[in-house]
């Protein structure tokens, strides 16, 4: 079992997010929780899934002079892409609004890249989910916007949240993907990155 395995390590997850907070509180990991506060630029040609690889391996590079040899640092990067462009956490009301707008009645792909970092090694894992919105009228964006003020969210949404609950049509893959980690991905590779001590 994991929690076996990990018993000898400290679990370390650098992330403001709550919602990656909760889903490694249900995955039954014990873990510490570490600030990043790596600005997210990166290079302007990456497409698609390079661009939350590339950004969860800096914020792990960022944090490597803190860490203990019985560390493992889990990073995170979450972009929503959308007929070619990635779509941030919005600045405001009106980016929301905009993105929600161009999410409406479409199908969009949500990338996530988890940086898992031990002894001295990399290794990130991906996964990829699409998600499909019906059709959003303007007060459904506006009573959402207000109500649940997504400007910590890629995309401007929570899958979880109401506008998840009742704008989602479908979706292909894993939903914990879209909520901010691949959980079964990130399990899998945990399980064999970590060996017990003999």
């Amino acid at each position: 079992m994991l929690v076996e395995k990990l018993k000898h390590l400290r679990v370390i997850l650098a992330s403001g997010s709550p919602r990656r907070q909760q889903l490694l509180n249900e995955m039954g990991i014990a873990f510490t929780l570490f600030k990043n506060t790596v600005d997210e630029d990166y290079p302007l040609h990456l497409q698609g899934e390079a661009i939350p690889s590339y950004l969860a391996k800096k914020k792990a590079e960022a944090l490597l002079n803190r860490l203990k040899p019985n560390d493992i640092l889990i990073t995170a990067d979450t972009v929503v892409w959308h007929k070619g462009s990635s779509l941030e956490k919005p600045a405001g009301k009106t980016e929301a609004q905009a993105m929600l707008k161009a999410l409406s009645g479409d199908w969009h792909e949500v990338f996530t890249s988890v940086c898992i970092t031990h002894a001295g090694k990399h290794q990130v894992v991906s996964d990829i989910t699409r998600v499909k919105f019906a059709s959003l009228g303007q007060e459904e964006i506006n009573f959402y916007i207000d109500q649940y003020k997504p400007f910590d969210k890629a995309g401007g949404y929570g899958i979880q949240e109401w506008l998840g609950l009742v704008g989602i049509e479908e979706i292909s893959g894993s939903y914990t993907n879209v909520v901010g980690l691949p959980t079964q991905k990130l399990y899998k590779t945990l399980m064999d990155m970590v060996v017990p001590p003999a």
